[in-house]
């Protein structure tokens, strides 16, 4: 079984900016989605789409992800739960590890969100000054929270 264990982080300033050495333009929907699954597709740069199946809830989760038909994707965006997010994704160098930092667009624009993945739930990683309050298992900040919830509170910067 394939696992995802991820860390969300809030950011504390805008110290990462300098360091991001690559973006890409992410658009996701959700298909379905229960409080221990989901299905999601998403697109990147208008050029290619994956479909993801998460099981589980919190650190540690099951993740499969799948290539799809661009075609597919897009036909399949009418049939979104919610909105579709629209976010782009910058990438940061930690020692060995990537931060993933999703600035958010549209109806969540305003809310900025890092994320760092993990081999083990209890591996050690450079926590940079730009990383705020930890989110790990606030359901608030759950991208398929953000789909589905109607209202979404964007936090105050630190």
């Amino acid at each position: 079984m394939a696992r995802e264990i991820e860390r969300k982080f809030l950011l504390a300033g805008d110290g990462w900016r300098p360091h991001a050495h690559s973006a890409k333009r992410l658009e996701q929907f959700y298909l379905f989605a229960g409080e221990d699954r989901s299905c999601r597709v998403r697109i990147t740069d208008g050029a290619s789409a994956k479909l993801t199946l998460k099981t589980g809830r919190g650190l540690s989760r099951g993740e499969f992800e799948y290539d799809i038909p661009l075609e597919d994707a897009e036909t399949l965006r009418d049939s979104a739960l919610g909105r579709v997010i629209e976010k782009t994704r910058h990438l940061v160098a930690n020692g060995r590890h990537t931060i993933e930092i999703d600035v958010y667009e549209g109806a969540l624009d305003g809310l900025i969100v890092a994320e760092i993945e993990l081999t083990d739930e209890d591996e050690s990683f450079e926590h940079p000054d730009f990383l705020g309050a930890e989110v790990t298992g606030d359901e608030r900040y759950l991208n398929q929270t953000l789909a589905l919830r109607p209202q979404v509170e964007t936090p105050e910067p630190h």
